[in-house]
């Protein structure tokens, strides 16, 4: 049974936390769709002032809405388009402070201003990406990023 927990103290130690979580409530499931639906449950009770949160999957040429929590976004996502189609391409979180200064974003929630997007590597090959999106200009600290890099690690030991 799960329930919500009051996080406390550092960031990072609260991203430690969450990790740990992540890996309790991934333990012994080996469905993909269920693992990233609970992982982007469980980001959206922990991250205040976000908007969107949820993942991306590629397929073949392009990135296909996966499960995630928020309103209805976009379906498909060419690579090399967009933040979460640059850091496929890159291969690297993009941290995006103010997402109208970013040549090509794609405006699925016109209330988004800023956006972090995690590839999810699995053998060396992008798989995905994580995207999570604000209604704050600059909500995303490196704090943050580290933090959520360590999720998505914990992450893909489960898929």
């Amino acid at each position: 049974m799960f329930s919500q927990i009051n996080y406390e103290g550092p960031i990072a130690e609260q991203y430690n936390t969450l990790a740990k979580q992540l890996d309790a409530l991934l333990t012994g499931e080996s469905d993909r769709i269920a693992n990233l639906s609970n992982a982007s449950a469980l980001l959206n009770q922990f991250l205040p002032n976000i908007n969107w949160v949820g993942f991306y999957v590629l397929q073949g040429d392009q990135l296909v809405l996966g499960p995630f929590q928020g309103l209805p976004a976009c379906v498909r996502i060419p690579i090399g388009r967009g933040v979460c189609g640059t850091a496929v391409s890159k291969e690297e979180t993009m941290v995006v402070k103010d997402v109208h200064d970013f040549p090509g974003h794609i405006a699925c929630d016109a209330a988004s201003q800023s956006e972090i997007v995690i590839p999810l590597k699995k053998e060396g090959e992008v798989i995905g990406v994580l995207d999570i999106d604000s209604p704050i200009v600059n909500r995303f600290s490196k704090e943050d990023q580290d933090g959520l890099e360590l999720f998505v690690e914990t992450l893909l030991s489960h898929l």
